[in-house]
């Protein structure tokens, strides 16, 4: 189903003993200009039955055109999944294809939360992650909700597979 949430739990190595630790879906921020867009369909529906007979079809054709472009964007949102493990951290998303980005925890060199006045303001930040392969399609992952918390999640996961050492300060 296009607006259905991906199955990630097909993207695990189970037999390696690979569990999530945490699924990351959009921030409801994410849905903000696709609803903008759908109240925008309903006014030039409304707005079909005021014009002329003659150029009717004209608010009627934007109404529609406005109201598919809102599905996409809700679908491409719903169907982006940031999802942590205890192996390594991946990214399922697209509506008609499917693309799966994945990276283990090994090679994360860097993760930057980003947290724009509205997202501190709102709950949501950006995270960008470097690696020592940066053509992945992992690098931005926006519109994540608690992003501190996550972030700390990710850092227990590196630590608890001691892929990073302890701190001797």
């Amino acid at each position: 189903m296009i607006l259905g949430d991906p199955d990630v739990t097909k993207h695990l190595l189970r037999e390696e003993g690979e569990v999530i630790v945490d699924e990351v879906r959009k921030h409801w921020v994410a849905y903000l200009r696709p609803m903008v867009e759908a109240v925008l369909a309903v006014v030039l529906l409304v707005a079909t039955s005021y014009a002329p007979v003659a150029v009717g079809w004209l608010p009627f054709s934007l109404a529609g055109l406005v109201a598919l472009h809102a599905v996409w964007l809700t679908a491409r949102a719903r169907r982006d999944v940031f999802v942590i493990t205890n192996m390594r951290v991946f990214r399922v998303h697209g509506v008609l294809t499917t693309q799966l980005a994945t990276m283990p925890l090994s090679r994360i060199l860097d993760i930057t939360v980003s947290k724009p006045l509205h997202g501190r303001l709102l709950g949501f930040g950006h995270f960008i992650f470097e690696s020592a392969s940066q053509g992945q399609g992992l690098r931005d992952v926006k519109y994540v909700g608690r992003p501190d918390q996550r972030d700390l999640a990710i850092q227990r996961v590196v630590q608890h597979a001691g892929l990073r050492g302890p701190r001797t300060w």
